[in-house]
């Protein structure tokens, strides 16, 4: 990989909310209203968070029906499978959460 590819890379994991919500989906794939309520802020704060992880290859979406569901994409960055191992386990915050509880998702 690249020099300025990793460094783009890096500036994504620099930012705090990036890298919780690239925790969060450690644990499973989210729809973005569960996101939003797990860190109590903003759908368009999320969105703008998901597309930056998005266009920047860390994350994929898989769209069914109207909703949009993340989840990593990390396969082909090994650099990162140790990283991921060090980030802190967010399953009770995931486990808390579900789209049937926030009436969002099909």
């Amino acid at each position: 990989m690249e020099i300025e590819k990793l460094s783009d890379v890096f500036k994504l994991l620099g930012d705090k909310m990036r890298l919780t919500i690239l925790s969060l989906l450690k644990e499973r794939d989210l729809c973005v209203y569960e996101i939003v309520e797990i860190l109590q802020t903003s759908q368009p704060n999320v969105s703008q968070h998901m597309r930056k992880l998005k266009d920047g290859g860390l994350v994929k979406e898989d769209k069914k029906g109207q909703w949009v569901y993340y989840s990593l994409n990390i396969n082909d960055k090994p650099f990162l499978q140790e990283l991921f191992q060090h980030l802190p386990s967010q399953k009770e915050k995931v486990d808390a959460i579900s789209c049937e509880q926030l009436d969002c998702c099909d």
